[in-house]
């Protein structure tokens, strides 16, 4: 099941949607309008239909508290970050106003002169949890969707910690839907800039796997329905020029793409 947010604004205007954004489930090129936020009502039709052209998709979720992020969990990545594998998750956290969604316009900020891409699965969590053990980690996940961990990397070289470097608002790109059905394995995950591959690796490399990820993240804080977690970056993270158009896909989940402004 494809769980998408969307604006009603272009919807068709016999239907009383209001003025804020909607929750809907994908079928093909028709978003069928479900009862309020499905991570904390379910999924309940309200009978309404709106032809997936005359919307607009938004981010799929907005976290409620965070966004957390795994560094290096890929060993190419970790190699060509000038680094070996880290012995356990490598955490950090980008603020849930650095959330856009497809076809939103990345930022670049005037105090950076690298903006790099960093192609990612994300996690969306359903439930407060704590402390989930590794078998029990499908438990608390809502569904999977796509991330873009944009990064000015001068700045995270220039300040020895991440934060400044992900936190810039437009900096978690994330769509275009939540797939609830969604199970990682061996599906390829790439990046594309301006239609050129600049990442191309498997789910499969992942170093530490998504109940590991569950479980030590939780032991550490607790997560809340729709906090979402990006898995990390394969090798091949690299700089976007100005104006550039930047595409991640994954099998099974689709693509979610964005331009990138000129430089602030």
């Amino acid at each position: 099941m494809r769980i998408v947010r969307f604006s009603p604004a272009a919807a068709d205007p016999s239907l009383e949607l209001g003025k804020d954004p909607l929750f809907g489930v994908l079928a093909e090129d028709a978003i069928a309008v479900i009862t309020g936020d499905p991570l904390y009502m379910g999924v309940k039709p309200t009978g309404q239909v709106v032809p997936l052209s005359q919307v607009r998709l938004l981010a799929p979720v907005l976290p409620r508290s965070k966004v957390v992020c795994i560094g290096k969990n890929y060993a190419d990545h970790a190699k060509e970050m000038g680094g070996e594998v880290p012995e356990e998750p490598i955490i950090f956290l980008k603020p849930n106003t650095s959330v856009i969604g497809p076809d939103d316009t990345i930022v670049w900020p005037g105090m950076s002169d690298r903006v790099d891409f960093e192609g990612e699965l994300a996690i969306v969590i359903g439930r407060i949890c704590k402390d989930v053990p590794k078998e029990r980690a499908n438990d608390v996940i809502f569904g999977y969707t796509i991330a873009n961990d944009v990064t000015a990397r001068d700045l995270q070289k220039k300040d020895g910690q991440w934060t400044r470097a992900k936190s810039f608002d437009t900096f978690c790109p994330l769509g275009p839907w939540i797939e609830t059905d969604f199970v990682p394995g061996n599906q390829k995950i790439s990046t594309v800039v301006n239609g050129e591959v600049k990442q191309s690796a498997k789910l499969s490399d992942m170093i530490n796997k998504i109940p590991e990820i569950i479980n030590f993240v939780t032991q550490v804080m607790t997560l809340l329905p729709g906090d979402v977690i990006l898995t990390g970056t394969p090798a091949g993270i690299g700089p976007m020029p100005e104006k550039a158009s930047v595409t991640v896909a994954i099998e099974g989940l689709g693509e979610l793409t964005n331009r990138v402004s000129a430089h602030g």
